[in-house]
C-alpha cells in the first residue's frame, strides 16, 4: 500500500488535539498532535507519538518531562500555531501547572514524567507517568479527515 493510502485510512479515526510543552533549561518548546493514547491506571501512563525529525523528541529525552494539554473547540488557532502553520512568532501566555507549561483554559492539563521510549518506525513512542492532572468543562477540538471537526449532538446515547 502506498504512503497516501495508509494516512487516508489513519485519518478516519476521529481523534481530539494535545498541544504537548515542555522546558528545557529557560526554553519552552510545544507541537499540535494528535497520537495521543491512555495506557495504564496504575500506575497512570499516558503515551504522545513524536516523529524522530521533530524537535520535541530531542526536548523531551533532555527534560525528562513534558505536558499535554487537551484543547477546546475555540483554540484552534493554538493547534494551528503548534502546528507550525501560523507563520509568526508569538508570545505564549502558559499556564503554569506543576512548574510546566500548559495552555491556559485546555479541557485537561496533564503533566508527566518521562517513564519510557520506545522508537517505533518513523516515531519516538514517550510514555509518560502522569504526575499532575487538571481538568475543566467545555467542549473537545476534534480533528477527522485531515480537518478541524464540531461534535454534533452532545447528547449521550444510552
Amino acid at each position: 500500500m502506498d504512503d497516501r493510502l495508509f494516512r487516508n485510512a489513519m485519518g478516519k479515526f476521529a481523534t481530539g488535539v494535545t498541544v504537548i510543552t515542555t522546558k528545557l533549561g529557560e526554553e519552552i518548546h510545544g507541537m499540535t498532535a494528535n497520537a495521543f493514547v491512555s495506557v495504564s491506571l496504575n500506575p497512570k501512563l499516558v503515551l504522545v507519538s513524536v516523529d524522530h525529525k521533530a524537535t520535541m523528541k530531542r526536548y523531551i529525552e533532555n527534560a525528562g518531562k513534558f505536558a499535554i494539554s487537551f484543547l477546546k473547540q475555540d483554540q484552534k488557532d493554538l493547534s494551528a500555531y503548534f502546528a507550525g502553520q501560523i507563520d509568526e512568532i508569538r508570545e505564549i501566555d502558559f499556564h503554569w501547572f506543576h512548574e510546566m507549561p500548559t495552555i491556559k483554559e485546555a479541557l485537561v492539563n496533564i503533566v508527566c514524567e518521562l517513564h519510557n521510549s520506545i522508537d517505533a518506525g518513523d516515531h519516538t513512542l514517550f510514555i509518560g507517568k502522569v504526575e499532575g492532572l487538571e481538568v475543566r468543562d467545555g467542549e473537545p477540538l476534534a480533528f477527522f479527515e485531515g480537518k478541524y471537526r464540531e461534535l454534533g449532538n452532545s447528547e449521550r446515547i444510552t
